[in-house]
Parts: C-alpha cells; sequence; structure tokens
C-alpha cells in the first residue's frame, strides 16, 4: 500500500520547482527573455562551441523552423550570432555573444536567490540533506 508521503511527493516536487521558477521568471522579466529563449542560451553555453541550428533545436526538443524563431528574436537583442558552417556551407552556426553570457549570469543569479529565499526556511543540515537527497536523483537520471 502507497503512503501518503508517497503519493503527494510529486506535487510536492513540482510545486517547489514552480514557485523556483516563477521568482526567476519575475527577476528576468527586465531581460525581456522565454524560458525557452534561456534554455537555449543555456545549451549554447554548455556546448562549449557554436552549434548548428538543428543540433541546437533536438537538444531543445522542438522542430527546426521553432528553433529559427527561438535564435531570431536572441540574435536582435544581441544574445547570439549566426555564421555559415565551413565544414556545410548549407548549415548555420550559432554562438553566444557577451550579451547573451551576461544574460546567462544574470539568468543563473536569479535562479540562486529565488532557491536560497524559498530553502531559507530550513536549518543548513537539512538544505545539504535535500541537496545530497537531488545530486543522487541526478546522477541516477
Amino acid at each position: 500500500m502507497e503512503k501518503a508521503s508517497d503519493s503527494d511527493l510529486p506535487d510536492l516536487f513540482l510545486r517547489t520547482a514552480k514557485r523556483i521558477r516563477h521568482a526567476q521568471l519575475a527577476d528576468l522579466a527586465p531581460l525581456g527573455l522565454t524560458p525557452g529563449q534561456g534554455r537555449a542560451l543555456r545549451i549554447l553555453d554548455r556546448a562549449g562551441e557554436p552549434l548548428r541550428m538543428s543540433a541546437l533545436a533536438e537538444r531543445l526538443g522542438i522542430v527546426p523552423r521553432s528553433a529559427t524563431t527561438v535564435v531570431d528574436t536572441l540574435e536582435a537583442q544581441g544574445m547570439v550570432t549566426r555564421a555559415t558552417d565551413p565544414a556545410n556551407r548549407r548549415a548555420t552556426l550559432v554562438s553566444l555573444t557577451n550579451t547573451g553570457r551576461d544574460a546567462l549570469t544574470h539568468m543563473s543569479d536569479a535562479r540562486r536567490r529565488a532557491a536560497r529565499d524559498l530553502f531559507a526556511s530550513l536549518p543548513p543540515d537539512r538544505r545539504e540533506t535535500l541537496r545530497e537527497i537531488l545530486a543522487e536523483l541526478d546522477a541516477g537520471a
């Protein structure tokens, strides 16, 4: 038989994540970024090198045409640039600009502030236990 604590765990987790996201979004409103655009910036940053549009679309889990729309907006904001891929002139490479990197720093700071504020009510040892549990779950994914 499932315990009540097991059945409400997913809802509690999702509500907590949602609170962090809402606080972060409020902090990011001045940047004019949508969550999808923020994800695109993070993916480009993690790649460590320019990505083809098709690879960006795949990592975002969207169709290439939608990735073009995301990149169009980010390029208009000066956060990314496009260039022809020298290995395949039909492909386009997308790169972060310094403005995009600055936005990523702001996003990361906002996420940390939101989490810090949310978890401030937990004593340090419980926060560390939660961090360890989440790290274990992440490692198993």
